[in-house]
């Protein structure tokens, strides 16, 4: 994301001392130079929206992705606990049943 900041931070300062250095050097009458000038801040701000898109775009497909993903780990991490909790149920349920016959055998 920062990449994308830095272009898009790039592309506005460069358009910046263009316009500027392009006003300074104009040979043409102000009119045809504010032209230009509307011309290439229109160029740019169609670019800025077109970059935003597309950002906006990957970022929407990470965020898919990623909440696809987390739905999956959790599905198999529930998936482990259930298998888990049955191992500890067969096990407490050996020991109950070993603690009856060692009681059964103290009731004799």
């Amino acid at each position: 994301m920062s990449n994308n900041s830095n272009t898009i931070a790039a592309i506005l300062a460069g358009a910046a001392v263009g316009a500027a250095i392009g006003i300074l050097l104009a040979p043409d009458k102000g009119s045809k130079t504010r032209a230009k000038l509307k011309e290439g801040f229109d160029d740019a701000t169609h670019n800025l929206k077109d970059s935003f898109g597309a950002t906006s775009d990957v970022l929407r497909e990470k965020f898919t992705n990623a909440t696809q993903n987390l739905d999956g780990t959790f599905d198999e991490l529930l998936s482990n606990v259930s298998h888990k909790t049955e191992e500890v149920i067969t096990f407490l349920e050996s020991k109950l049943a070993d603690l009856k016959a060692q009681n059964a055998k103290l009731q004799k």
